[in-house]
Parts: structure tokens; sequence; C-alpha cells
């Protein structure tokens, strides 16, 4: 029995292992478990690929031990507050692998016109555009999630024509190559550049508020760019892989959107917070409280609800948070966690958090939970959130405007622990620190939770 006659029954197993593992990536308890039969796919996936003949090992090894060792080494030691930016890069890279292995191709093509039909090319067309604009626009997003560059929308008059005429630049030399492929190299070499330039051009407007979006869909062009690289090569499971990962981004990013109230045609493209970043400025008094004023007030409360943000992920407060919500169910106290959609810097940013933390999820709940009974709500305990907790976004003229929030502005007391009176990442002064039910616990977050759970302990 010829062994690469098993191949398509090991790529059928690894897709149904990817179906599966996928599947259970959409509940938090079984999360775990299924990345792990995802991997397992994946394993299967390559060793099925490693028995075709023909292959050089050699590279094949070398490859993977310096690929295996720098993702071992960035998984161990990426801060979970570095891993939006982490994300951004890995949709970044795998687009390019996909560019990667479409330019092999052509290369191949190049050399002997005959051994490639039109499918295949169009295939490598969009390998290329899709690959290129998915590495460059996965570059300014790492760029503006690590601060390397502003996180402001970038916006220039035409912008929107300029990006047009690019994609019909694209395809024009897409059909210019597939028409004559042995002498259009230098079109092709073109088309990279214009992928590439066309994926800084469609990320720089957008602003900070919107990045949880931008990495969502990132994620899925990277997975159709694996798509089209697998019609390239004629691979199955890269094409089903690609498929899974293409469709799920877009549903999720599909749900970050509503979540945010926003079309992605928004988001892509009207570059919101450039022409209004300025909007209201909000001014007023905020009433600071100490760790121990904060303490007498959750220890009366019978109900608390906690919204963690961006500021519980640099502070890593999950596990002291963890501790006073066990403290105060001790102390005869129902404990809710709101995790909105869009808090943090990519999808589900909070979720991973408080997973690690070990907090209930049957205690996870979504602002549309929430919002109609907040008014009864003790004490909703904001950790590091602004933009999605911020009232401005009910006022219009604010970059944030039309976007549901979690109405803590609504319960009989909020206490707010940041470092700063500072605007959130979306850029608008937050007049939630100057509502008359509002407490500012000022400092880091860990150590003021700290403190408290030391006052519930004496």
């Amino acid at each position: 029995m010829n062994i690469e006659s098993i191949i398509p029954y090991m790529y059928i197993a690894a897709s149904v292992f990817f179906v599966y593992g996928l599947k259970r990536l959409s509940h938090a308890k079984t999360a775990r478990s299924g990345n792990m039969v995802s991997s397992i796919g994946m394993l299967l996936a390559i060793v099925a690929t490693l028995l075709y003949g023909g292959m050089s090992f050699k590279w094949i090894i070398v490859g993977g031990v310096i690929g295996s060792a720098i993702g071992a080494s960035a998984a161990r030691l990426v801060k979970m507050t570095s891993m939006p930016e982490m994300v951004g890069l890995f949709n970044g890279f795998g687009g390019l692998a996909s560019l990667l292995v479409g330019w092999a191709e052509y290369h191949t093509i190049q050399a002997d016109p005959a051994s490639g039909s039109l499918f295949t090319l169009i295939a490598i067309g969009a390998t290329v555009l899709i690959g290129g604009v998915t590495f460059a626009g996965s570059m300014i997003a790492y760029a503006k999630l690590a601060e390397k560059m502003s996180g402001k929308p970038v916006l220039f008059k035409g912008q929107q024509l300029v990006n047009g005429a690019l994609l019909l630049l694209s395809v024009a030399a897409t059909v210019m190559f597939c028409v004559n492929p042995a002498s259009t190299y230098g079109i092709f070499i073109g088309m990279v550049v214009v992928s590439m330039i066309l994926g800084v051009l469609v990320t720089i407007p957008i602003g900070g508020a919107d990045m949880p979006v931008v990495i969502a869909l990132l994620n899925s062009y990277s997975g159709l760019a694996a798509c089209a690289a697998g019609f390239v090569i004629m691979n199955n499971v890269l094409i089903v892989a690609g498929s899974l990962v293409g469709a799920s981004g877009l549903i999720l990013t599909s749900i970050m959107c509503r979540a945010m109230n926003r079309s992605l045609a928004n988001v892509m493209f009207a570059g919101v917070g450039a022409t209004v970043s300025g909007g209201k400025t909000f001014e007023g008094e905020a009433k600071t409280v100490s760790a121990q004023d904060a303490y007498l007030m959750l220890e009366a409360a019978s109900s608390v609800v906690f919204v963690p943000g961006y500021g519980m992920a640099v502070a890593q407060a999950q596990h002291v948070v963890k501790e006073l919500g066990d403290l105060l169910e001790e102390n005869g106290c129902e404990v809710n966690y709101c995790v909105h959609p869009v808090a943090g810097r990519m999808p589900g940013h909070m979720n991973v958090l408080l997973a690690e933390a070990d907090v209930p999820y049957e205690q996870l709940v979504e602002p549309q939970d929430v919002n109609p009974t907040i008014t009864n709500v003790d004490v909703a305990v904001v950790i590091g959130a602004n933009d999605v907790v911020n009232p401005a976004a009910r006022e219009e003229g604010t970059a944030l405007y039309g976007m549901p929030i979690i109405d803590v502005d609504n319960a009989k007391v909020c206490i707010v622990l940041k470092r700063s009176l500072k605007a959130g990442f979306a850029g608008v002064d937050n007049p939630l620190f100057f509502a008359p039910n509002t407490r500012m616990l000022l400092g880091d977050a860990k150590a003021s939770i700290t403190h408290v759970v030391g006052e519930f302990k004496e």
C-alpha cells in the first residue's frame, strides 16, 4: 500500500479535529480542551504533509526547530497586557506565510507557464493580495497596540479614493499576469508592494476604540489568505482550516461591531475619531476615597458588579479581584463580573484574564443583562475600564457616540480604580469620574484591591 494514499484520510481526520476544537472554543469551560483538540488536528495535518515524497527534511527540521523555539518562548514570556500585540503579530505572519506560498508557486509557473492553470493564477493573485494586506495591516495594528505609533486615526484628503485606486490596480495586475505569467514578474512584484501599501492605508485611519474589531477582522483575513494558498497548492486541509478561521473571524467581527453599535463599513472607512476626537470636554471635581473607605462601602453592599478593563490587565489584578469577590460572597453579597465585548484591546481579553483567575463562568454577565437592573446594584467596581463605561458615548460629537456602554453611573455607588483621570484608549474624556455617585480609588489596581482585601481579613 502506497503511504501517500492515506494522506487524504489523515487530512479528513485533521479537519474533524479542527471543527470539533472550534466548537469547544465557543464556551469558556471547554476552551482549553478545544485548543488542545485543534492543536492535535494541526499536528496530524503536519505529519500527513510530511509523508509526501521529494521534500528536503533538512530545511524542514531547521525551520521547525527555530519556529518552535520562537513560539514556545513567546507563549511563556509574553505578558497578558501584551497579548493583543502578539495576536496582531501572529495574524500578520500568517498572512505573510500565505503570500510567500503564492510567490513560490508563481516562480514555478513562470519557469513553466504550461504548469499553471487559470484557476491557480487567480488563486495566487488572491493569496498575494489578501496576504499582503493582512501582513502590513497587522504590523500597523501591532504598532498602535504596542504604542510604538499613535493610536489616533490617521486621515488625509481623498484617502478612500486612493485605497480604491490601489485595489483596482491590484486586480488589474492580477489580470495581466494571468494572461502572460512568463513575462510579468515585475508587475507581480509591484502587486506585492501595492497590497502591502493598501494594508497600511486601510488600517491607519482606524482609531484606538476600534482596535478589537480590527484584530478580529485581520484574523479573518489571515484565514482567507491561508484558504487561498490552499487552492494554490491544492491542499485540502489548508483550505478547510483557512475557511474556518476566515468564517469565524468574520462572525466575531460582526459580533464586535454589534457590541459597538457600528457597522463594519463605519469602522473600516469612516475614520471615526479623527474629526471628533476632541468632542466635548468634561470637567468637574472628582471625589477620591481610600482603600478603607472602599472597604466600608463594599462590606455594607448586598450586590456588587465588577467591571474589568485594560487597567486590570496592566496591574495583573485578576487574582486579587477574584479573592475580593470570594470574600464578598462569604459576606452574603451577590457578586457578578460584567464583561463588555470590546473591553481590553482584543476580543475576549477580559474573559481570558478572569478564566486565568478561575472566576466561575456563571458569574460572567454581559452589559444587556446588567443594565436593566443596574439601579439596584449597591456598588459597581470599575477596574481600569474607561471607554466601555464612559457616559460620553451618549453624547453626540464624541468618538464613542452610539456605542452601548455598561451603565455603571446608574448604580447606587460606583468605585473607579484607575491610576489617573486621563482619557481611555479612544481619547475621550470620561464624565463618570465627576459623577456625584462616583468615588475614585486612584493608584495601582492590584495594590488598591489588596488593601481592601486586607481590611476584610482584619
